[in-house]
């Protein structure tokens, strides 16, 4: 018997896949869910077989495979690897997980978005099974921009003097995890950083996000020199990263410019943060020039 798929019956039977306690069942009649075993159910059961639909297939190695999938797709290398050890654990994994998550207001935010977009998908491509059977086409969906949902959360905005020690701090802790990186990489020259440490915010333009709490999350900075625009800085938070921060406080840079003020944009990028070069390219920027460094020290040890 054919139904039609609402996002009303769509919750309910979000809600019902994750109950593994009991069966469910789609009462095509009436458009809603059944489950248990009562005396009413059974007799319409047997009298008209046709009328209910067992939900799509959904246990708790499903689950399992959802959060795999959401911990290989972040780009925030810390909270990687905080999740791939809650998953490791064995006993108690979603526990685990989710008491993980729970201390990451917006990578918690960016799961439950995730994990309702692909259940959701998973209902969709069930219902067009159905749809098959009826002879019927498929129906489509659009998923919903997790990083975009996210992002709805933070607040990008010029800089106030109280932003200046966050950004301090933050800027001292990224000249660390550079300075680190190359140590144990090439023992070479501490990379050189953009910003001035007695005050972060030389520049003409500056922008900086916070969360929805308020508490600091990133910069941009920026000099500029005659027609010549310099990014001197871009830093987010390690436990901000991966959310998309960066280039959103690049395109909300970009979009404060007048191109008859400013003719050219320059950005110096450490080789650590080679991986927002993409960011870089899809906002039309090109490769400039390559630095190379040489330390007499190391050459001469």
């Amino acid at each position: 018997m054919r139904f039609e798929l609402t996002e009303a019956l769509i919750d309910d039977i979000l809600f019902s896949m994750e109950d593994q306690g009991e069966d469910f069942l789609v009462d095509t009649r009436e458009g809603i869910i059944v489950g248990g075993i009562d005396s009413d159910f059974d007799e319409s059961f047997e009298n008209d077989e046709g009328r209910f639909i067992a939900l799509p297939e959904w246990d708790s190695s499903d689950g399992y495979r959802l959060m795999e999938h959401f911990t290989a797709g972040l780009r925030n290398p810390l909270l990687r690897e905080e999740l791939t050890v809650a998953l490791n654990r064995g006993k108690g994994v979603f526990r685990a997980f989710k008491d993980t998550l729970s201390h990451h207001a917006e990578a918690e935010k960016r799961w439950f978005s995730f994990k309702e977009r692909e259940m959701k998908r998973n209902i969709v491509l069930w219902y067009n099974s159905l749809r098959d059977s009826w002879g019927l086409e498929h129906i489509g969906t659009e998923p919903e921009e997790t990083e975009d949902l996210v992002l709805e959360d933070f607040i990008f905005r010029e800089p106030t003097q109280q932003d200046v020690a966050a950004a301090a701090e933050l800027h001292r802790f990224c000249r660390e995890e550079y300075r680190i990186a190359d140590d144990e990489q090439t023992r070479s020259f501490e990379p050189e950083r953009f910003l001035q440490e007695t005050y972060p915010f030389p520049g003409d333009l500056t922008l900086m996000a916070e969360t929805g709490g308020g508490d600091f999350a990133a910069y941009i900075a920026t000099v500029q020199h005659g027609k010549t625009l310099s990014i001197t800085a871009l830093e987010v938070k390690a436990e901000y990263r991966g959310l998309g921060i960066g280039e959103a406080l690049c395109t909300r840079l970009l979009d404060k410019l007048d191109p008859h003020t400013i003719s050219t944009i320059l950005m110096d990028m450490p080789v650590e943060a080679e991986k927002f070069a993409p960011v870089l390219l899809r906002k039309s920027f090109k490769p400039y020039a390559t630095r190379y460094c040489l330390n007499l020290r190391d050459l001469r040890s």
